[in-house]
């Protein structure tokens, strides 16, 4: 089975989704059109999930779960998750920005994440979110984005700091609020954005709204086999997964039965059948990793082991199925991984360099900060094998700190096999960020893979 996907549509389908999403709200309704297109509907988890086979996803605010059961075999088939998250480092408008200084008109913001500061200086800044509105019938949420440039980081000039190449040093309670106007007086945000979602300023109730850099994605480099973007991690990740996913159920192979058929009902063989080897292809898209996960809708909620054990009573089953199925999954949780740095070799481990454009990159950890075990690795390595894409392996130096993502918390939440694996990247954490036009397809390959019924570990 071929797991090839076309490289240069795949990089421009990671730009397009890119600049789609400057919030986490706009990345799961991008990935949701996406879903919709190839034959997934969306539930309401206040509703009772389908008992017959076929393509579902759950969005419980900037978080998305996919899934299809179409190839299940009976309630306790086992899960093939990839996880990934949707928010990234950014300025968050606080509830009460408007501010008025020195003749200028600024906004309040707080740092959300572990951004690099300096980046978000000098930048075209635009607005993105979800607003909170007193509706007819209550109280409704509404989609913002203003992608044009109405806010700007100004940083002070050398002849006032006149040390500042030597070290710059920024205070994010003082050196960050963006101004917006010139005015001695303060603006007036909540009636801006009541305007820009359509309604009154007294009938905008709350906002959960960020800042983006509205400069689109592009392929930059002498030979253009660099992508330039904001929020590459994790968005590449969040793409290569829907794409992966969308792959897998659209293949013959894949494809279910008629629900209420006898075919149908023959998935339900038993255990040591041919298809007993078949798992429920997942994609869960987490917000908040970049603030530790611990929401209603992070990795470290109960989002994702509900979710699963929703689908396996939608199948018949009941607790035992449902450990049984948790007992035979595993998990690949995707993040962004560190290139090797031309400029800052010297922060690498010597042995484990890491390549742009040289495919998915296996996160290694003896201390846990991943997940990934010998068995783990052993499903990833085997599925860049199968898509034939080749794979490297990344190790910290003994001598740094290391990062983490959603991995370990959903192996504890869970009990599933869980490996941590992700894309080659610079400038991580950066107002924009930069990977390889490559790796997209590659990415995109091995969790298509990953997915695929002829897994066998």
């Amino acid at each position: 089975m071929a797991f090839s996907f076309d490289s240069d549509s795949e990089a421009a389908g990671l730009c397009a989704f890119v600049d789609a999403s400057p919030s986490p709200f706009h990345a799961c309704a991008e990935a949701a059109q996406l879903l919709e297109a190839a034959g997934f509907s969306l539930l309401a988890e206040t509703n009772a999930f389908p008992t017959d086979v076929g393509r579902h996803y759950v969005i419980r605010g900037g978080s998305l779960i996919a899934w299809s059961t179409e190839t299940a075999n009976g309630p306790a088939t086992p899960f093939r998750v990839v996880g990934a998250h949707t928010d990234s480092p950014n300025l968050r408008i606080k509830p009460e920005p408007d501010l008025a200084r020195a003749g200028w008109q600024l906004l309040g913001v707080e740092v959300y994440g572990g951004p690099l500061l300096n980046s978000w200086l000098d930048r075209d800044l635009g607005l993105s979110g979800r607003v909170a509105v007193r509706g007819a019938f209550g109280v409704e949420t509404r989609l913002l984005m203003i992608n044009e440039p109405v806010l700007r980081v100004a940083q002070l000039a050398p002849h006032l700091d006149r040390g500042v190449n030597e070290g710059l040093v920024l205070n994010p309670q003082q050196h960050l609020t963006p101004l917006w106007g010139v005015s001695a007086e303060p603006g007036d945000f909540r009636g801006y954005i009541g305007a820009a979602v359509g309604v009154e300023a007294a009938d905008v109730l709350s906002w959960d709204v960020m800042t983006h850099d509205v400069q689109p994605s592009r392929c930059v480099g002498r030979d253009l086999d660099l992508i330039a973007a904001p929020r590459l991690d994790n968005l590449a990740t969040s793409y290569a997964g829907v794409q992966a996913l969308i792959d897998v159920v659209g293949r013959p192979e894949m494809s279910g039965p008629e629900p209420g058929s006898a075919a149908a009902s023959a998935l339900a063989s038993p255990p040591g059948s041919a298809s007993a080897s078949r798992a429920i292809p997942v994609l869960v898209l987490f917000d908040h990793e970049e603030v530790g996960s611990q929401s209603e809708r992070g990795a470290m909620s109960t989002l994702l082991p509900t979710v699963l054990e929703r689908i396996v009573i939608s199948a018949g089953g009941g607790r035992e199925e449902f450990h049984r199925a948790l007992a035979g999954t595993v998990v690949a949780s995707g993040d962004m991984a560190h290139a090797t740095h031309p400029n800052y070799p010297e922060k690498h481990e010597p042995q484990h360099q890491i390549a742009i454009n040289g495919g998915p990159v296996l996160k290694t950890n003896a201390k846990l900060r991943y997940a990934t075990d010998a068995v783990g690795a052993a499903a990833f390595i085997t599925a860049c094998e199968q898509a034939g894409v080749p794979m490297q392996h990344f190790v910290n130096r003994n001598d740094l700190p290391c990062g983490t993502t959603v991995g370990p918390m959903t192996a504890a939440l869970t009990g599933a096999t869980t490996v941590d694996f992700g894309a080659p990247m610079l400038s991580m954490h950066s107002a924009r960020e930069m990977c390889g036009t490559k790796d997209p397809a590659l990415y995109a390959g091995a969790l298509a893979a990953f997915f695929a019924p002829e897994q066998s570990i």
